[in-house]
């Protein structure tokens, strides 16, 4: 593997892991939000990743050098409609039901927490890996010049 394609391997897991946590801030952002701008309650955002592609020739390329992987990226934002949103009993609320009841987003701020936290280690990792690499590269270089 080249020392600029591990570079650039960290590099998309730290953008990836980035919109990640500005999904998952987004989230927490909107747990109280019963309507959003077409009077639907807001429902909770998830992120996927997958590999990033390569053209044939780059990967035939790729793979003589001996490179493991070309990074990630972030294959799609979608909308969490499996997990049932929250009712509240509040007939005082302006967006209460017939009932009394409040439809509040299906966000649980534990989980968001939870997976706050799992991002910001891995982009963490990611910036540990970059920096050993860059670490390397410039300690190869000292030792080409006699330093």
């Amino acid at each position: 593997m080249s020392i600029f394609g591990a570079m650039d391997i960290s590099a998309t897991g730290m953008t990836a892991e980035q919109l990640r946590n500005d999904i998952i801030t987004q989230n927490i952002a909107n747990v109280k939000t019963t309507r959003d701008e077409n009077g639907h309650v807001y429902r909770r955002k998830n992120v996927i990743f997958n590999e990033k592609d390569v053209t044939g020739f780059s990967q035939i390329l790729l793979h003589s050098w001996g490179t493991v992987g070309n990074g990630v990226k972030v294959s799609r934002i979608y909308q969490d409609t499996v997990t049932p949103t929250k009712l509240v009993y509040d007939p005082s609320h302006p967006d209460a039901n017939e009932e009394g009841y409040v439809e509040y987003p299906n966000v649980n701020i534990v989980q968001e927490m939870t997976d706050m936290i799992d991002a910001s280690r891995a982009y963490e990792a990611n910036v540990t890996a970059f920096n050993a690499t860059k670490s390397m590269l410039l300690d190869a270089l000292n030792m080409g010049s006699g330093s």
